[in-house]
């Protein structure tokens, strides 16, 4: 079963205790499955739904809210052989005169689909209607990736006034919510891990948080130390660097003009990295005598490198005297 599904079973097995709550959460079904029929001068109040986990939350919320059993029938999709369509369908005009009432709608008349049903705010005002409404609007439209692959739940709605009306209720819990179209669809999308956090715990959703949060936690953990490990090769690699300089300072002063021509605390700093590579500036000041701290043994590997700046510069003048009196010579 994947992360979407376990989130969506764990919202099914959720049941509020106080009626307006679970009307909130019918109206979002109702809202973005539903519709509502005028045949032969009786309505009906319809859902239709691929998903099985929202056919039976609703049924249950029909029966506990209501004590209206819908009646309930299943077919296959057209389109996917593979797939079941269910339909939910309120049928008895004294049930469905109660719940229009109760979504307030009791002054429709005719038909009304999904796209037409703008929640009324009477039914959202308190927030734990709130969390009942994103919580029916998520187990009807929603979905969410594997937080070990990436971090992303959208709902998806095919009017941008209650995609945009979601966004500004999410907004109420801190949640910051975008809104983008994609085909001929409104899609309102979390992309960052702590707000989906953060939803998950608006719709009560508390077993896949913890799921979500240890995902969140062991990837925090493993790009922490990633990136130390990283920071700690880059420093070795620039010590090594480093090293690999200076040793050639050294040795090109060695080679020129030997290092005992050189100042005592130079020529000991000299002869010191020349057996240790691979010391570190602080190890490299320990095995002087005197001990020197790091700040001493890089001032004097500086000092290092001016002399065998200057050899090279004294080199390079020589070689440059000698081209220009071979080129006289074979100019005359």
């Amino acid at each position: 079963m994947s992360f979407s599904s376990r989130v969506k079973e764990e919202l099914v097995s959720h049941a509020g205790t106080a009626r307006h709550c679970q009307i909130a959460e019918i109206a979002a079904m109702i809202s973005l499955c539903g519709r509502i029929v005028e045949l032969r001068r009786k309505k009906l109040v319809i859902i239709h739904t691929e998903n099985i986990s929202v056919a039976k939350k609703y049924f249950t919320l029909m029966q506990k809210t209501f004590s209206i059993v819908a009646d309930v029938s299943v077919r296959r999709n057209a389109y996917l052989k593979k797939s079941r369509i269910y339909t939910l369908a309120v049928q008895e005009e004294t049930d469905v005169m109660r719940v229009t009432e109760a979504l307030k709608l009791e002054g429709i008349t005719g038909y009304l689909n999904e796209q037409d049903f703008l929640v009324n705010g009477l039914l959202v005002q308190s927030s734990c209607c709130k969390r009942a409404f994103i919580r029916g609007a998520f187990l009807t439209a929603g979905s969410v990736t594997d937080p070990k692959k990436s971090y992303h739940l959208e709902i998806v709605f095919t009017r941008e006034k209650k995609a945009l009306a979601l966004q500004e209720m999410l907004g109420v819990f801190g949640i910051d919510a975008k809104v983008v179209v994609r085909k001929k669809y409104f899609v309102l999308y979390i992309k960052e891990g702590r707000q989906i956090v953060d939803i998950l715990n608006v719709m009560e959703a508390h077993i896949s948080l913890m799921e979500l949060e240890n995902v969140r936690i062991l990837k925090e953990i493993s790009g922490s130390v990633n990136r130390q490990v990283n920071c700690e090769t880059a420093n070795i690699n620039k010590t090594v660097s480093a090293a690999v300089g200076q040793i050639n300072d050294i040795k090109l002063i060695r080679n020129k003009i030997g290092l005992e021509k050189l100042p005592e605390d130079l020529e000991q700093t000299a002869l010191t990295r020349l057996e240790h590579p691979d010391a570190t500036l602080k190890e490299l000041g320990d095995l002087l005598s005197p001990p020197v701290g790091k700040s001493g043994v890089n001032h004097r590997l500086r000092k290092l490198k001016l002399i065998a700046d200057s050899i090279r510069g004294n080199e390079e003048e020589q070689y440059g005297n000698k081209d220009n009196q071979t080129w006289q010579s074979g100019g005359t």
